[in-house]
């Protein structure tokens, strides 16, 4: 690296580092460390461990290989907080994080602070291949913030008090969201996936390549609780002619019977969130519902779910940083449904799933070593979804970011937008 691009590279990179570190450390600033410990199931992991797991990612794929004078802040951590690298060998076992009433809470973030001292240091330094790491790293502590924000959402709705994570929000407008109306998509040969080059994006967003889009229309928005509410007054839960086969016997066994959070009293629909158990809001998107859930909805409804890349071409004019995402340590909730003459609420509120298996595009290879087993390895038996939600930090996603889920799998902001064929 030539030494005269050294001050604009650090003027720019060490604020970007340190604003998204800064925001996982203040999401979980009013945790106890009983909070920061506790696993609530083994989909989840407690907040301590996403706020070590992140700094471990530094610690190991950039100051670990590519620092010379970095130390270690404990290599018991190595084996602590690798979550699934083959590559770095043995680990703690996921459904056992939370047992790991040690390090403490002030513990690990003395270790984020040993990272971060390292890793601002380093940075003006840092060649090609180490600031593609880091900017990886970077985009990998944005999704720990998301998961962070649900797994202890789903924490806090096992405590019978129902505590509140962050106060109350102020109200918002009583929108009315307006009749469902269709909007035709692109048909035709179209290219999807994240185009090289062009900004970061992970690796399964690629390569870009063309596709074969027939004729449909996409819903404007997503749909809303009210429309929820309305299929389960039609007895939607109970009618197995609308169920996928794995979803009627995920339903049976486990006795769903509304989006996950909800509960039904004297007074109506109630769900949990981030502000404690406050009443549905009729206007939002409905949200915590499965793939599952989705699919069934969309038979009912007399349509069905929009395909990757039906979405993806929908959203292509669409800002990506748009919409109601995460911009700071506040209460993440979705806002009611928007009108407008086109598609609405592509970006944010919940994430929506598609129909569509998260496999590999043509052409797709794994990165090199560790980090290639990122994504790649995923790729069996999970459904995409696209666009972000409230609790997604603004600025991460794009029209070719792919998430992925299990179809049974309720407790990110997940709800769904129809499609239909023309």
């Amino acid at each position: 690296m030539n030494a005269s691009q050294t001050p604009s590279l650090h003027q720019q990179l060490v604020p970007q580092y340190e604003s998204i570190r800064g925001l996982s450390k203040a999401l979980a600033a009013q945790l106890s460390d009983a909070d920061a410990t506790v696993q609530s199931m083994p989909d989840a992991s407690p907040a301590k461990w996403h706020l070590a797991h992140s700094s471990w990612f530094f610690e190991t794929f950039v100051l670990r290989d590519h620092v010379e004078y970095y130390t270690l802040f404990d290599p018991r951590f190595a084996y602590l907080f690798n979550s699934y690298y083959e590559a770095e060998g043995a680990r703690h076992a996921r459904p056992m994080r939370g047992m790991l009433t040690r390090p403490s809470l002030d513990d690990v973030l003395a270790y984020r602070a040993h990272v971060d001292t390292a890793m601002v240091r380093a940075i003006p330094m840092l060649a090609d291949e180490a600031r593609a790491l880091m900017s990886l790293g970077l985009h990998h502590e944005q999704q720990h913030q998301e998961l962070m924000l649900t797994d202890m959402l789903h924490l806090f709705a096992q405590n019978p008090l129902f505590p509140a994570m962050f106060g109350a929000p102020n109200s918002m407008p009583a929108l009315q969201p307006g009749p469902l109306r269709w909007i035709e998509g692109r048909n035709g040969i179209v290219e999807i996936g994240a185009d090289a080059g062009h900004g970061f994006a992970f690796d399964c967003e690629g390569p870009r390549h063309r596709t074969l889009l027939h004729p449909h229309a996409l819903a404007n928005r997503p749909i809303t609780n009210a429309e929820w509410i309305s299929f389960i007054e039609d007895g939607g839960y109970t009618d197995a002619r609308h169920w996928l086969s794995d979803g009627w016997a995920w339903v049976r066994a486990e006795g769903i019977e509304a989006p996950l959070y909800w509960q039904k009293g004297e007074n109506g629909w109630t769900r949990f969130g981030h502000d404690g158990r406050q009443p549905v809001n009729p206007a939002a998107p409905v949200t915590h519902i499965s793939l599952y859930e989705a699919d069934a909805y969309a038979s009912w409804a007399g349509a069905r779910l929009p395909t990757e890349a039906e979405w993806e071409s929908g959203a292509l004019n669409i800002s990506p940083t748009s919409g109601n995402q995460l911009d700071d340590a506040t209460c993440p909730r979705p806002h009611a449904c928007e009108q407008g003459e086109g598609l609405v609420q592509m970006f944010g509120d919940v994430w929506e799933w598609t129909g569509s298996a998260y496999r590999p595009y043509p052409g797709f290879v794994a990165a090199p070593g560790g980090v290639g087993e990122y994504n790649g390895k995923f790729m069996s038996g999970q459904f995409v979804l696209k666009g972000g939600s409230c609790a997604t930090p603004r600025g991460h996603v794009r029209a070719s970011y792919r998430n992925y889920f299990y179809p049974h799998q309720r407790w990110q902001f997940t709800g769904l937008r129809l499609a239909k064929d023309l």
